[in-house]
Parts: structure tokens; sequence; C-alpha cells
């Protein structure tokens, strides 16, 4: 799985602190908290047809994470919102993107980490592209990384930090398999999840999902927890091992850029019969209908 470039995003206007700039114009100071130290966090977020799903619970996520790593400033929901609504509308944009918020610490007097130096700032960046989910609908491939999540006391995976290199070394060994993504265990062995979604994995009619141990609190994870509860479809949230997965009738994975996505093969072992299942497919189709009628307008 390899995202290609989309023509349609040749002359994206992004937002930074306000100021919409053309892509190639772009920048921010090098001074920045996130070009000195990934001082940073993010969200990533959905439009379709003119609104934002569960908008309120990402940018809940960012305020959180940022009071977690004591930001002196937060922007408040109302004026991020009001940078999106700029930025979609430049753009022309109403359905079928995805909007990568990034909120720094700001701008520091000089290079080093005390954040006692960063005296300017937060940095809110809003860049909106043309993107609709990214994941192969026939199913896509994993392997197991040998880079493990941190456990709360190394990094509390609920502080959504733009920190990823523990996910970006997990996706080299993909790649290098030829795999779409990578699993990631905790320091106990368990799954934690990949190095960009929740998995589920099912097992006669039985739904389960890893704890939030050493993984966020995914808002897609959240949301399908939920659909399955309306719709009484049983699911647990527990410790998971991979044999489990291997052995499982289905897998999927969830996110906000890839939406609802069916896992074929596991370290080259094949999942089910090799095909999306009927319960990925059955919850897919309760999240598209929640996704058609649900979130904030922003156009």
């Amino acid at each position: 799985m390899l995202q290609q470039f989309n023509q349609k995003n040749r002359d994206l206007l992004i937002n930074i602190n306000g100021e919409l700039v053309h892509r190639d114009e772009a920048g921010i100071s090098p001074f920045d908290s996130a070009v000195q130290g990934g001082d940073a966090v993010w969200e990533g977020l959905r439009l379709y047809e003119g609104r934002i799903f569960k908008l309120r619970q990402h940018l809940d996520r960012l305020r959180g994470s940022a009071l977690a790593i004591a930001f002196d400033s937060i922007p408040s929901h109302e004026e991020i919102t009001d940078q999106i609504r700029r930025t979609l509308a430049a753009n022309g944009m109403r359905d079928g993107v995805h909007i990568r918020l990034t909120l720094t610490r700001g701008v520091k007097i000089t290079s080093g980490m005390d954040p006692r130096l960063n005296q300017a700032g937060p940095t809110l960046i809003v860049l909106a592209e043309h993107k609709p989910p990214v994941y192969d609908t026939g199913g896509i491939s994993l392997i197991t990384s040998s880079v493990r999540r941190f456990p709360p006391d190394c990094l509390d995976p609920k502080i959504h930090s733009a920190n990823l290199l523990q996910s970006i070394l997990a996706k080299i060994e993909a790649n290098v398999a030829g795999a779409d993504d990578a699993v990631m265990l905790d320091m106990r062995g368990f799954i934690a999840e990949t190095n960009a979604t929740h998995l589920f994995i099912v097992q006669d009619g039985q739904l389960a999902t890893s704890r939030t141990v050493a993984c966020p609190e995914g808002i897609t994870r959240s949301t399908v927890l939920a659909l399955c509860r309306e719709h009484g479809i049983p699911v647990a949230e527990r410790d998971i091992s991979l044999a489990e997965a291997y052995r499982a009738d289905e897998v999927f994975c969830t996110g906000t850029m890839g939406e609802l996505a069916s896992v074929t093969a596991i370290d080259g072992r094949t999942i089910g019969d090799g095909a999306p299942g009927a319960v990925a497919r059955r919850l897919s189709d309760l999240y598209r209908e929640l996704t058609a009628e649900g979130g904030e307008s922003v156009i």
C-alpha cells in the first residue's frame, strides 16, 4: 500500500496560524518545537459532504494531549474549527477530504529542548487534502514488527504526539517485507495496534480488540465498539496474542485515514478465507451509515 500523489492537491492552500499559503511556499520556523523535537500533538479528521465526523471528540483529544504535555496556550475548539472552515473554503473542499491538524508548542528563542525557550506559540497547522480512505477494500497484509509500543510508564499512548518514530520504524519493516503495515506488540508480547491503526479480531462471532494500555484511545475504534453494543454484536476489550490473530475467522483494522479495512494475511498466515469477512462488512456498512448522517457542518 503506497499512497500516490493526487493531482487535485497540486495547488493546496495550507493554513499556518491563520495564514493561507500555497503548499510550495508553506513552512514553519526551524526553531519551532515540531522541528526541534517532535514536540507537537495532532489529529486526523475526515470530511463527508461538508461535515467532519466526530469533530468534537477529535478536538477533545487534541486538547487533552496538549494539556498532558503542559502546553502554555491551547486554541479553543471554536478557534480551531474556524481555521478548518477557512481552509476548506479556500480549497473548495466538500467531500473525500482528510484533514491533518498539528498543534506545536510554538517557536523557541534558541535551539534546545527546554519548554521555557518557547516564548511564541502555539503553532496551528491545518493541512486538508483530497484523499479517500487509503486501504485496499479487498484486504491488506501485515507482518509483526520487532519495534514494541511503549507502556504508559515510558510514554503514555493517551498523548497523541507527533513523535511517530516508533511507527515509522515499524512501517519500514513492513515495506521491506512487502506487507501493507505492521502489527506492533506491547512490552508483554500482546498486540497493541498496527503502526497506523487499531486491530479487531473475530472468532466464532465474538469480537475482541486490545485494551488501551499501549495504544491510543482511537476514535474510530470507540465508534466501532459503540456500534457493536448498539447492534448486539458481542465485543470485548482484552489482551490479544498473535496466535489468536493468526487463527481468527476475521481481522480488521480501524482508523480515520482508512476507516475499516479487512486484514487477509499476517506473517504469511491467511486469515479466514483470505477475503473480507461478514462481520467486517456489516460493521463497515453501519459505519458508512453513521458518516452519511453524522458530524459537524463546516461548510
